[in-house]
């Protein structure tokens, strides 16, 4: 069966990044991080998800991917940036990145995401991403995940 067209988006982005990953389309939502690890039989710190954040006054898309298990602290971000940071709307995520929240991918967006990646998904080795809707993932190596998106790994989580 055909994936979806923002489900394929992601799926022709990480075979043109080289990587073989495969994007796998659920009944069941992947919208959140429990969703997610039900859907695909993992822990719920194996979800990769990814965040939008806005920059200001500088209004740049910032995307964090963090454990599933981990909320990012906001401080250490804004340090990493050099800006200010806020959480933005649907619109704004939809329009910066091509997704909607939910099924924001780690990759395929009509441009470079700024990228900070949570240390802690390192240690775990396997992880599951957002394939691009809120019932697609892929499964992709830690050290994948940072090659393919360029992603500077920092001490994000809020501990």
């Amino acid at each position: 069966m055909p994936l979806n067209p923002s489900a394929q988006k992601v799926q022709d982005a990480l075979a043109a990044l080289g990587f073989a990953c495969t994007v796998v389309e659920h009944e069941a939502s992947t919208r959140t991080s429990a969703e997610a690890a039900a859907a695909v039989g993992c822990t719920v710190a194996q979800i990769a998800k990814s965040l939008i954040f806005r920059s200001r006054p500088g209004d740049r898309p910032i995307l964090v991917i963090a454990s599933g298990d981990n909320r990012v602290d906001e401080k250490k971000l804004a340090a990493l940036v050099g800006e200010r940071i806020e959480r933005p709307d649907a619109e704004f995520v939809r329009n910066r990145t091509g997704f909607a929240i939910g099924g924001v991918p780690p990759v395929g967006h009509p441009s470079r995401l700024a990228t900070y990646i949570d240390r802690d998904l390192l240690a775990l080795g396997e992880l599951w991403a957002a394939g691009g809707t809120p019932n697609a993932v892929f499964r992709v190596d830690a050290q994948d995940l940072v090659a393919m998106t360029q992603g500077q790994v920092a001490d994000i989580a809020k501990r």
